[in-house]
């Protein structure tokens, strides 16, 4: 039940998709109520009617919080070039500087000014007090763990699982019918026309008894705390009940030759290589590149079910 790779909570707005990933294993519902900690304080997130009434000393109904916020966001900037000119458009110059910029300068390693505008499309901001993370109408965790349904699913009589045995561009893939390829597109092509950046993350294991946090994710806003994160794992499991616990803080760093990369961060100068890369792969025959780092995007479990089910609906 422990999330290694961190918290990964199910959920999506494709019913194709939670419903195949129910072969598999037992869904229980779960709502992902994030908080975060700035200057000593514990605000819920994403930002909402709460957080705003809270982080300013008010007791605003909606539609006065709509008012202010628009009264506060930044009116110069028409179309954002970039993360803080469209968090500046959004929500203004304090609440920026608050929930997102230390946190976005660790996690990404850079300042916000040189990451692109859409990765706070992710975080959206509400005039309610609803403090569910997502907003898909599906949402929850596998009862018995992510493990299952790897189990279960390469259970099939027809499918042969190799172990140690990663891919090398050396292979003759022409004795293949088919190829899917999912590892990072740069590696494929053994790096030619340059590595693609990525952010990795790493953590620290602590156990204990009792309760360390009363939360599954609180977020640290702080630049000045080291660590992006804390995720307690018994949280994750309430249908469960542990006297001891396991928790977590994850540091974000650049990626290197040894780490796992996570987070593609596409920069400008990442997207004129993988340009290139993607050349090389349409002259290919036989062979599908899938999921984040073969197509170098941000994707979350539910977006790489669903286009796998696409791509066999259409081809198979």
């Amino acid at each position: 039940m422990i999330h290694k790779y961190g918290p990964h909570i199910f959920n999506t707005d494709n019913k194709e998709v939670w419903d195949y990933i129910q072969q598999f294993c037992e869904m229980i519902p779960f709502i992902n109520r994030v908080k975060t900690i700035y200057k000593g304080k514990v605000y819920s997130l994403p930002i909402n009617l709460h957080t705003i009434n809270q982080f300013f000393d008010k007791s605003f109904n909606p539609e006065e919080a709509k008012e202010f916020i628009n009264s506060i966001s930044d009116k110069t900037i028409d179309e954002p070039k970039n993360f803080e000119e469209q968090a500046m458009k959004f929500i203004g110059k304090d609440l920026y500087k608050a929930f997102f910029y230390g946190y976005t300068k660790k996690q990404w390693g850079c300042e916000p000014t040189e990451l692109p505008a859409t990765i706070l499309k992710r975080l959206p901001v509400r005039f309610n007090y609803d403090d569910n993370y997502y907003v898909n109408p599906y949402q929850g965790i596998p009862k018995n763990g992510y493990t299952e349904i790897f189990e279960n699913m390469l259970s099939a009589s027809n499918i042969e699982v190799k172990l140690n045995t990663k891919f090398d561009s050396s292979w003759d893939l022409s004795e293949y019918e088919h190829t899917f390829y999912t590892g990072p597109i740069d590696s494929f092509f053994d790096f030619k026309y340059g590595r693609l950046s990525y952010r990795t993350v790493y953590f620290e294991k602590y156990v204990s008894d009792g309760d360390y946090q009363g939360n599954p994710v609180i977020n640290y806003a702080d630049p000045e705390i080291s660590y992006t994160r804390v995720h307690e794992h018994k949280h994750f499991t309430p249908w469960e009940s542990h006297d001891k616990t396991v928790y977590f803080k994850e540091y974000s760093k650049e990626t290197l030759e040894t780490d796992v990369p996570y987070y593609p961060k596409r920069l400008k100068s990442d997207m004129d290589i993988y340009e290139k890369y993607q050349n090389d792969v349409n002259n290919l025959n036989n062979i599908t590149f899938l999921g984040r780092l073969a197509t170098y995007r941000y994707m979350d479990m539910h977006h790489v079910i669903g286009e796998a089910l696409d791509l066999i609906d259409k081809n198979y």
